[in-house]
C-alpha cells in the first residue's frame, strides 16, 4: 500500500473534502489504482475487471469501502486528489471487528496538502464509531515516505509477523478448483 504525503497547507482558494465514494467515482478509483501500481512498481500485477469492481465496490453486497478525497476551487470545481480502499475484518483476541486499510492512495501533484492525513484519520474515525478494535494495513518496505508517515500517525510497526498470500493456480489448487 503506497503513500507519500506529508503535512502541509492546501493551496490558496482551495478546500479539501474526505468523502464516501459513489458510484460516479469508479473511473478516478480504477486510475488511481493504475497510478498506485505505478508507484510501487507493481503494474504487473493489476488485473482487476471494471464491471466486477463495480459490483464489489457498489453492489449489493460491497465487499470494501472507499473514502475519495478531493480539493474544491473557490469556483466549486472538484477534483478527485487520492482514495482510501478498505474492508472490515476480525480479531478473535480482541474480539472485535477491525478495518484492514488496503490501499492509500493521494495523487504526486497533492502530496504534502494534508489529503493523505485527512483520508487515514477518516478511515480511524470510521474504526472507533464502528467499534473496531484495530486499524492494520500493509506498506512495502522500501516505501520510507509512507512507513514514516504512519509512524506520525502513531502506529507501530509489526515486525515479528510474515504475511503471507494464496493467488491464482494455487489458490485454485488449494480450494479443490482447477
Amino acid at each position: 500500500m503506497g503513500t507519500a504525503v506529508g503535512s502541509g497547507s492546501q493551496p490558496q482558494g482551495m478546500r479539501p473534502e474526505v468523502r464516501p465514494a459513489r458510484p460516479g467515482d469508479l473511473e478516478h478509483i480504477l486510475l488511481m489504482i493504475r497510478e498506485l501500481a505505478e508507484y510501487e512498481k507493481l503494474t504487473h500485477a493489476v488485473q482487476f475487471d471494471r464491471e466486477a469492481m463495480a459490483r464489489h465496490l457498489f453492489g449489493e453486497r460491497p465487499y470494501a469501502e472507499v473514502l475519495i478525497a478531493e480539493s474544491h476551487a473557490d469556483t466549486g470545481v472538484a477534483t478527485t486528489v487520492g482514495f482510501a480502499l478498505f474492508f472490515h475484518s476480525f480479531s478473535t483476541f480482541v474480539g472485535k471487528p477491525g478495518i484492514y486499510l488496503e490501499d492509500l492512495f493521494v495523487r504526486p501533484a497533492f502530496r504534502g496538502q494534508g489529503h493523505g492525513q485527512r483520508l487515514f484519520t477518516a478511515v480511524a474515525g470510521l474504526a472507533v464509531q464502528r467499534g473496531c478494535g484495530r486499524l492494520e494495513w500493509s506498506v512495502l518496505d522500501w516505501n520510507e515516505p509512507a512507513i514514516g508517515f504512519y509512524r506520525r500517525m502513531g502506529a507501530t510497526a509489526l515486525d515479528d509477523w510474515t504475511m503471507f498470500r494464496l493467488t491464482g493456480e494455487a489458490l485454485r489448487a488449494c480450494g479443490g478448483g482447477s
